[in-house]
């Protein structure tokens, strides 16, 4: 199986970026939910390594979220599902490195910038992680 193809089938990939950008503030306010939740359950020791803290639980959010549904909380909201080029899901090993990316691209900002410029340009919607794992993002109602 593979993915459909952009060209003939475009409906799966036209408002990706939008629902990308949704999904993602959708996912960044999780993640803070979560940070604090975190932070209190350390005594808010964690509160020391913020910047790492927040880092390390976005880290785990996606992997676990991306591994075991193929989609964050984010993308579920927003009928997004996460694939490899060849229309299989990718697996944890890749969720993690998805996430490690994402993660990395922040701190890189640069690095953020051509990904977003990316999504809105190639044809499978792929930001810069997508591309060099081999995955994207289409609509849920993609074939399975």
């Amino acid at each position: 199986m593979s993915l459909p193809d952009p060209e003939f089938y475009p409906e799966f990939y036209s408002d990706v970026p939008l629902k990308r950008v949704v999904a993602w503030a959708i996912d960044l306010l999780v993640t803070l939910a979560l940070t604090v939740v975190a932070l209190a359950l350390t005594l808010f020791v964690g509160a020391f390594f913020l910047p790492l803290f927040f880092a390390a639980v976005s880290i785990g959010y996606r992997t676990v979220m991306l591994g075991r549904y193929g989609a964050t909380l984010g993308m579920m909201v927003m009928a997004l599902k996460w694939r490899r080029l060849d229309g299989r899901a990718p697996d944890a090993l890749t969720a993690f490195y998805y996430a490690a990316f994402h993660a990395g691209q922040w701190t890189v900002f640069p690095a953020q910038i051509a990904s977003m410029v990316m999504i809105m340009v190639t044809p499978y919607r792929q930001g810069l992680n997508d591309t060099v794992l081999g995955t994207t993002m289409l609509h849920r109602v993609a074939p399975d």
